[in-house]
Formats: C-alpha cells, structure tokens, sequence
C-alpha cells in the first residue's frame, strides 16, 4: 500500500499546503508534488522484487504494478514541471489544480494494482472526477466548461457501461476478484457464459472509453481543445496509460482462456480506431485537434498488443506506452510554450515560421512529430517496430500491414507541422523558451527521452518484459 499511500499523502499536503501560500508563494506548491513524487518513485523501485497481494486480493504489488506506477510519478512529474510555467498565464487557482493532478495520479496507480473489478472502478471514478474537474478548472472560458460537461456526462454514461458489466460478470462467475473470475470462466456453460459475455462486452465499452477507442472517442477532440493545455497533456498519457493498464491486466490476464471468442471483435476496434484517427487528423488545422485525433490513432497501435496478447506483444505495449507518453507530453510542452496569456496560438498557421523564429522549440517539436509518425530512430519507430512485429510473428500479418498503411497516413499531417514551421512564413510571436525554464526544462527532458528510447531501447525493453511477465505469470 506504500506507493499508493504515498500518492495521497502528497496530494493530502499539497491541499493543506495551499491553506497557507498565496501569490507567487503558490509555485510552491508544484515543488511539494514534485517532491511527493520522487519519492513515491524511489519508494516504489525498491519494491521491484515484491510480489505481495493484500485486501483479501483486491489490490496486487507486482512488478507490472511497479511499472505502471513508476511511469506515472515520471509523466505527472513533467506534466506538474510544465504547468508550473503554464500557470503563470493562466487565471486557474493553483492549489485547486496541483491537488487534483496528484489525486487523479493515485486514481492511476490504484487502477493499475486493483486485481478486483470494483476496486478497478473505485480507482477510475478517483482519477475521472478529478479529471472532470481539471478540464474545466479554467472556469471563465466557454470551451474549457464546455469540455468538462461532454467529458462528464459521456464518463458517467461509460462508467455505467462499466458497471454493469462487472454486475453481469459477478453473476456468472460469483466473484469480482480476477484471480477468482480467471479460474471460473473457462468452465463456464449455458446462462452463465452469457452472462460472461455480456459482461466482457460491457466491460470493453467502459474501457474503450477511457482509452479513446472508436466508437467511444467521441469525445477526445473536443475535451482535449477546450481544457487547459497542460490537463490535456495529463488526459493524453496519463489516462490513456491508466486506462490500457486495467485493459491488459482484466483482458489478458483474467479473460485469457476466452480471448479467442472476443479477439475478432478487438482486431475490427484496432483497425478502426488507428483508421478513424489517422483520417480525420488529416483534416485538422486546430493542433491540439489534429493530436487529439493522432491520440485515438495511437490507441489503435497499443490495441494491437491487446489482440495479439502473449509476451512479446505485452512487452511492447507497455514499451510502447513510455514512447507514446513522452513524444506526447513533448508537444504539448511546446504548444503551452507557443501560446501566450489571453492567445492559445493553437492553428497551424500560428507555427509558420516557428523553426527559425525559435530554432530550439521548432526542432524539438519536428523529433516530437517525427516519432509519432514512426520515423527511425527515435522512440515511436522502435515502439510501433515491436508492437507490429509481434503481430506478425503470431500471424496476425494483416493487421500489421494495416498498422503499417495507418503509420504512412500519419506521416502526412505530422509532416504538414514541419512544412508550417519550415516553408511558411508569418506566425505567432513566441517567447524565448529559456525565460520559462520549467517549461524549457520538460521538453527537453521530454526530447533526449524519445531520443535514447530510439537508440538504447534494450534498458526499458527488459523492464517492460519483466513487467509484462509478473502479469501473465
């Protein structure tokens, strides 16, 4: 319980931490996350060994859980360096702000070490309603309340979904517990294995949107324009990598015996989640649109790991995932670095020009767009490498090549950021990043992190693997 522990301590003092700061005393704030989180993270490594169940089984310290939870403490940590930059422009209470970021990141590691399908849902209502509340914590903007009404109303309505399907589940197989449920659902017959497949189905509309998956992204572009630039950074990664992490540890570790009933019906949401992105990002001019769109793309690829299943695409999915989280914190690092107070800046015409107005951000954010395309040899090449060779080495040939066709698709709207930044003229006035330096500080940590995950893969590889194997043990 230490690491989760931890998470809300951290959260609990930043809260009571803001009772006594104001004014530019509240920056504060962001050095007692940030502090919470480092140790929670050094706390957690040390567990790397553990593999302990405890709450009558309900929660599970793995080596899975272990790395889940050390890739939130990194991607919330850049994610509350930037907004400290990113506040200064804005009208949001930081107390308010800081608090519920730490609580929506204990939400993700409590997702990611439930091994029971009502802690599961505990644990997303948790990070949900303080992801809710941070879409529209910019409350005199018409789009960012606009953004926190779809995301709640449709949340609550997928949270049912959720729901429902754990009920249907726990009357097939009369228990919550994975371990309990992975026993009995091989054996099941007559009402109870309709019962299970309705619940399997539930389930998959709960998780598909929290994941972004189509049909049930409807509403990621509008969510990710209208909330605040850094709360999109954090829904992007942080939510999408909770989210698979449920997924994998309920699909393919408990629901493995029946995976071959329903994994038709996950390769058609693959495909039509990484198509649906791809395409309509094309059309884009709005950026954080147009990487709204490329995030369901992307949930796309990671769902290959999830059709494919065994150790090789499990290893990759989560290798993927760190790729994914940094290139995407990145960009939208240096969106919240091009825009400025009272002008977002966020048409791709406001870019024209950027790579030679500011050398540093227009070359951070082409490595950015050239690892989402998949280009070698960064971090997104070697994760989208993985992931479809995995599908090949287990048959699954087409769907690699649909990934494949998907990834040229992509390269024709990350490209068309380059061309804006390089071939056009005009733009947006952009500050010196250096005058921002926890800004300056997270793109660049973000950059030379895609970079060595391309060229020094095997060290987060291995511990993907070891990761993954805890799982599926």
């Amino acid at each position: 319980l230490l690491p989760l522990l931890l998470l809300t301590g951290t959260a609990l003092a930043t809260m009571l931490a803001d009772l006594f700061t104001e004014g530019p005393d509240r920056e504060g704030l962001g050095w007692v996350g940030l502090c919470g989180l480092v140790i929670t993270a050094v706390t957690t490594a040390f567990l790397w060994n553990q593999q302990i169940t405890t709450l009558a089984g309900a929660l599970t310290l793995d080596r899975y859980t272990i790395f889940f939870t050390l890739l939130f403490c990194v991607m919330t940590g850049l994610t509350l360096l930037f907004s400290m930059s990113y506040l200064e422009q804005t009208e949001v209470r930081t107390g308010d702000y800081y608090t519920l970021v730490l609580f929506a990141t204990a939400g993700m590691a409590l997702m990611a070490a439930a091994t029971d399908l009502i802690v599961i849902f505990l644990a997303l209502e948790v990070m949900s309603i303080a992801v809710y509340a941070l879409a529209g914590i910019t409350r005199s903007q018409e789009q960012s309340n606009e953004a926190a009404l779809k995301y709640f109303l449709l949340g609550a309505f997928a949270s049912c979904f959720l729901l429902f399907g754990i009920a249907l589940v726990f009357g097939a197989t009369g228990s919550t517990l994975l371990g309990e449920i992975a026993t009995r659902a091989g054996t099941l017959e007559g009402e109870p294995a309709l019962l299970m497949a309705g619940g399997i189905a539930l389930l998959l509309v709960g998780f598909g949107f929290k994941v972004a998956a189509v049909p049930f992204h409807v509403w990621t572009p509008d969510v990710y324009e209208g909330a605040p630039t850094s709360v999109t950074a954090l829904m992007a990664v942080g939510v999408k990598a909770a989210g698979f992490a449920a997924f994998a540890r309920v699909f393919l570790s408990t629901f493995g015996p029946l995976l071959g009933e329903y994994k038709d019906l996950l390769w058609v949401l693959a495909v039509a989640t990484m198509t649906v992105g791809n395409v309509t990002a094309v059309v884009q001019r709005n950026i954080k649109r147009m990487l709204a769109y490329s995030s369901i793309a992307h949930a796309g690829y990671l769902l290959v790991g999830i059709v494919v299943g065994g150790a090789a695409a499990g290893t990759a999915l989560l290798f993927y995932l760190c790729a994914y989280g940094l290139m995407t914190l990145g960009a939208f690092a240096v969106i919240a670095a091009v825009g400025r107070s009272g002008s977002p800046n966020e048409n791709l015409g406001d870019y024209a020009g950027l790579g030679f107005r500011s050398p540093y951000l227009g070359l951070a954010m082409s490595i950015f767009m050239l690892s989402m395309a998949g280009i070698p040899p960064l971090g997104g090449f070697v994760g989208k490498f993985y992931l479809f060779s995995a599908a090949i080495e287990s048959g699954y040939v087409w769907l690699a090549v649909l990934g494949v066709i998907n990834s040229l698709i992509s390269v024709y709207y990350y490209a068309g950021v380059l061309v804006q930044m390089y071939m056009a003229e005009g733009g947006a006035p952009v500050e010196d990043p250096r005058s921002r330096p926890y800004l300056f500080v997270t793109i660049l940590t973000s950059l030379v992190g895609i970079i060595l995950l391309g060229i020094f893969p095997s060290a987060i590889y291995d511990l993907a693997y070891a990761s993954f194997g805890s799982l599926v043990r």
